[in-house]
C-alpha cells in the first residue's frame, strides 16, 4: 500500500464504523466516507480531523435504501478517486418492522445486502487497478439465527414481521453478506484484491435505535462494561490494514483474535454461494445498466 492508504468506509457516521474510521485515520489512512446525514458527517469529519490532523476526509451522500443513489455515489467516488486501497462495507440496519423500499425490496435486504453488492460492483475495476487492495465486509454471527435460506424467495421476501421476528431476518442478511464476501474472494483470486468478512461481536451502538428503550439500555450496558464497540471497530481496522489480511482471502473471521469461523449453511457451499451471486446479479443488473449501459 502507499504511505497513506485510501480507505472507503460506509456507515462511518455512527457506531463501530465511526470508531474504525477514526482509528484508521490515526494509523495514517485518508478516508472516503458515505453518509445520509450532513450533520452527522460534519461531526464525524471534525472528530477525525481532531484525532488525526492532516488526514483527508471526502464525503459522499447516499441513502442506502435507494439503490440508484448507491450506484450514483459509487460512480461519483470512482470518478474522483482513481485509486482505492480498501473498501469497507460496514453500513447496516436492524429494522424492527418491515418496510419496503421505493425499488420494491425489503429495506433490510436492500441496505445490508444489495447496496454493498452494487457499490462493490461499481468500484470493482477501481479496486483491481489499485491492487494490492482489500474488500472488508461486516457480517455477524447473527447469521446463525437465520433459519436457513431460500435464495430466490428470500431475496424478494417483503412479508411483515414483528420486533421479535426481526432477528431472524437480520440474521439472514448477515448470512447473505458472508456468502457475498466468500464468493467475491473466489472471483477476485489472483487479482491482488483480498476479500474477507468479519463478525464484530456484540456492540452497543445505534443499530437498534428503533427500539424505544435502546438509549437507556445502551447506557446500562455501557455502565456494566458490556458490548464495548471499540472491539468491533478494532477487528474492522485489523482486516483493513494488518499485513496478514493483505494476503489471506475468502475468510470469515471472529472479533476474538481474528480466528477463522466456519459459516453456517448454505454459506459453506460453493454452489450455493455462486447461485446467490447469479440471482443477485439478475435482480440488480438493471441498476448497473442504467444511464451508461455498463454492467459487471
Amino acid at each position: 500500500m502507499p504511505h497513506r492508504p485510501k480507505v472507503l468506509i460506509t456507515g462511518a457516521t455512527d457506531g463501530i464504523g465511526q470508531l474504525a474510521a477514526i482509528e484508521l485515520a490515526r494509523h495514517g489512512a485518508d478516508l472516503i466516507l458515505t453518509a445520509r446525514s450532513q450533520s452527522k458527517a460534519a461531526a464525524t469529519r471534525a472528530q477525525i480531523e481532531a484525532a488525526a490532523p492532516g488526514a483527508a476526509v471526502d464525503v459522499f451522500y447516499a441513502d442506502f435504501s435507494d439503490l440508484r443513489a448507491v450506484v450514483a455515489a459509487g460512480r461519483a467516488i470512482a470518478a474522483r478517486h482513481s485509486h482505492i486501497d480498501v473498501l469497507i462495507n460496514n453500513a447496516g440496519l436492524h429494522a424492527f418492522q418491515q418496510r419496503v423500499t421505493k425499488d420494491g425490496f425489503a429495506e433490510m435486504v436492500a441496505v445490508n445486502c444489495f447496496a454493498p453488492w452494487l457499490l462493490t460492483s461499481v468500484l470493482r475495476d477501481t479496486l483491481v487497478q489499485s491492487a494490492p487492495a482489500r474488500i472488508v465486509t461486516v457480517a455477524s454471527e447473527a447469521s446463525r439465527q437465520s433459519g436457513g435460506l431460500r435464495i430466490e424467495a428470500d431475496l424478494l421476501d417483503i412479508a411483515p414481521f414483528t420486533p421479535r421476528g426481526s432477528s431472524r431476518i437480520y440474521g439472514r442478511t448477515k448470512l447473505l453478506n458472508i456468502m457475498f464476501s466468500i464468493e467475491l474472494a473466489r472471483q477476485l483470486d489472483g487479482t491482488g484484491v483480498t476479500v474477507n468478512c468479519l463478525d464484530p461481536g456484540f456492540n452497543v451502538t445505534s443499530l437498534g435505535r428503533e427500539l424505544g428503550f435502546s438509549g437507556s439500555l445502551a447506557k446500562a450496558l455501557n455502565w456494566l462494561g458490556i458490548g464495548d464497540p471499540t472491539r468491533g471497530a478494532g477487528i474492522i481496522k485489523r482486516l483493513a490494514i494488518d499485513p496478514e489480511f493483505g494476503v489471506k482471502t475468502g475468510l470469515y473471521v471472529s472479533v476474538k483474535n481474528a480466528r477463522t469461523l466456519m459459516p453456517v449453511a448454505p454459506a459453506n457451499s460453493v454452489e450455493q454461494r455462486r447461485r446467490l451471486w447469479i440471482s443477485t446479479a439478475q435482480l440488480l443488473g438493471p441498476f448497473l445498466m442504467a444511464d451508461n449501459g455498463v454492467g459487471l
